[in-house]
């Protein structure tokens, strides 16, 4: 019976090198003389630091394009409310979002059901989705349909067995 797993995961080493690499552009650009602001990767955050709201903003906004540029979905990023540090600074904590929490996995598994895909099923395996079949190209359909649908984390499709 073919099969296939559902999974939300991010490449750390793309992650630290994007971190890497907007620390390093923060640090030698201009508008950010003087101003104190940081990002540092913690294990499953990131932390951003600066004086204020709007070098936050752009900071946030370094940290993006290096993101997009390394191919690491922004939906893995779950940004923290800004908190007021010392001496007037600002801080922000962003979560690396990673695996399929059980509302998610439950929502995956409705819009599976609803496709109405005769001998579909899956079961959830802890932060991933198991998703099997009868058919290869039914479940090769509802990879395309998941890929359709946004879910607001981003999904990977693997371990597809026959």
């Amino acid at each position: 019976m073919p099969t296939f797993d559902v999974v939300s995961e991010v490449d750390f080493q793309e992650v630290r090198n994007a971190v890497d690499q907007a620390s390093r552009e923060v640090s030698t650009r201009f508008d950010f003389k003087g101003t104190n602001s940081s990002i540092e990767l913690k294990e499953k955050t990131i932390e951003l630091h600066t004086e204020s709201d709007q070098r936050l903003k752009a900071l946030t906004q370094v940290l993006e394009e290096k993101f997009v540029k390394r191919k690491v979905s922004l939906k893995s990023l779950s940004y923290g409310k800004v908190e007021e540090a010392s001496k007037g600074t600002v801080r922000q904590v962003v979560t690396l979002m990673v695996g399929i929490n059980q509302d998610k996995a439950k929502e995956i598994g409705k819009f599976i059901k609803e496709l109405q895909l005769k001998g579909v099923s899956h079961q959830i395996q802890g932060d991933q989705l198991r998703v099997s079949g009868k058919k290869r190209d039914d479940l090769q359909t509802v990879i395309a349909k998941l890929r359709e649908q946004d879910f607001g984390i981003p999904l990977d499709y693997t371990n597809f067995r026959d």
